[in-house]
């Protein structure tokens, strides 16, 4: 019975870190590649199994290079606040140091570059991001891609 116990917490407590590991890489993506003309456009968003795919497939390779510009930011501007960046909107970057800059372009021109490889446009990757809020069937959706293809 001990171990069954211990099974199910462990099993429980995987589902917990991965739920909330998900919830923060797609959160942290929603910060650096959003835009503010997508409301608009967001409304009666198609998304195939393939595009959730694509989608899943670029946030997880994405997230490595995200937590790397973070952490090569985050050491140039020290005990600082790292402020929100956001890819498109060059201002966003107004306040880092120009190499903590260079970084941050570097960043964005490569997550781009990672998404387009991954058979999305900018638009189409940021028209999901913006909907998994709203789409309680889409964020199954793509959290249940991002476990199978992290499981892989």
């Amino acid at each position: 019975m001990k171990t069954i116990n211990n099974l199910f917490f462990q099993t429980s407590m995987h589902k917990r870190i991965t739920h909330n590991f998900l919830f923060g890489l797609i959160t942290a993506t929603t910060l650096v590649l959003s835009t503010l003309s997508l409301k608009a456009n967001a409304q009666n968003l198609s998304v195939n199994k393939n595009e959730i795919t694509s989608y899943a497939q670029a946030l997880l390779a994405i997230e490595p290079a995200r937590q790397q510009a973070f952490g090569a930011i985050k050491k140039i501007v020290g005990n600082e606040n790292v402020p929100k960046i956001v890819c498109n909107q060059p201002n966003s970057m107004n306040d880092l140091p120009n190499r903590a800059r260079d970084i941050a372009v570097n960043y964005c021109k490569q997550s781009q570059e990672i998404v387009e490889n991954h058979g999305l446009t900018i638009d189409k990757f940021n028209r999901i991001t913006m909907e998994i809020p709203k789409n309680n069937n889409l964020k199954q959706e793509i959290y249940e891609t991002l476990v199978r293809l992290q499981n892989k």
